[in-house]
């Protein structure tokens, strides 16, 4: 009886990965790097714990909209601790739905700071997306519309060539959809992917948090009121 690949069944996603940087075209390469997603481990299921329960405005808890938020997101503020001083800096990332238990820091093999990640010290990641800049006709109550993530977690390198080919070519599709690898740019050589380090974050836990609406002064609801109140729409911006 013939044994088939289970989708624990990691090595299946190397070999799927090396078929697909070597397809003949890229609707074929995308055909052979979406079955070797299905193989790869998704790691543990991602929780909330104390540490990332909401306790100012719980209300605003959206913990079900972490993985859209980080779909959405074009920078993430990776923090992390460096012998007793703090860190966080401001990375470019990919994320993807098929494994949504990890997101992806990337960086040149130089930088002190991704390698430093790729040794598996603890992170925390941000991802903010500003929505909306919200007046009040009273100081206090202006206020920023917004959808957020924070995640904590551990990474680790990215070492297989194919693999990396994937997740890079994920990525600039993620920040510029529709644009295919060697339809509208080069597929980068061995040398540049041995030139960039690349750094898989497994999510241990997580929140999200929003806020939406207008402002919520005492006379903001009052057109007669003196002064103004509103929102700035910036979605889209």
């Amino acid at each position: 009886m013939t044994k088939w690949p289970t989708p624990s069944d990691s090595r299946w996603a190397s070999r799927l990965f090396r078929q697909a940087r070597k397809a003949p075209d890229a609707e074929t390469a995308r055909g052979f790097s979406y079955f070797a997603s299905l193989f790869e481990p998704t790691g543990v299921a991602v929780k909330v714990t104390e540490r990332t329960n909401i306790k100012n405005h719980p209300e605003r808890t959206v913990t079900d909209d972490a993985p859209d938020i980080l779909l959405s997101g074009m920078v993430a503020h990776v923090g992390f601790v460096d012998d007793v001083m703090p860190f966080v800096i401001p990375l470019s990332y990919h994320y993807d739905a098929i494994t949504p238990a990890k997101i992806y820091l990337h960086g040149s093999v130089r930088s002190r700071a991704i390698n430093l990640l790729a040794t598996g010290v603890p992170v925390c990641v941000t991802v903010t997306l500003t929505e909306g800049l919200v007046y009040s006709r009273k100081a206090m109550n202006h206020s920023i519309n917004y959808r957020s993530v924070v995640l904590f977690g551990k990474g680790r390198e990215v070492v297989d060539e194919a693999r990396k080919f994937d997740l890079f070519d994920k990525m600039v599709r993620r920040y510029f959809p529709g644009r295919e690898v060697g339809k509208h740019y080069d597929a980068p050589p061995s040398a540049d992917l041995g030139a960039t380090a690349l750094v898989e974050v497994d999510i241990e836990e997580w929140n999200a948090k929003a806020r939406h609406g207008g402002p919520t002064g005492p006379d903001d609801d009052k057109p007669d009121a003196p002064g103004s109140a509103g929102v700035v729409d910036l979605r889209g911006v």
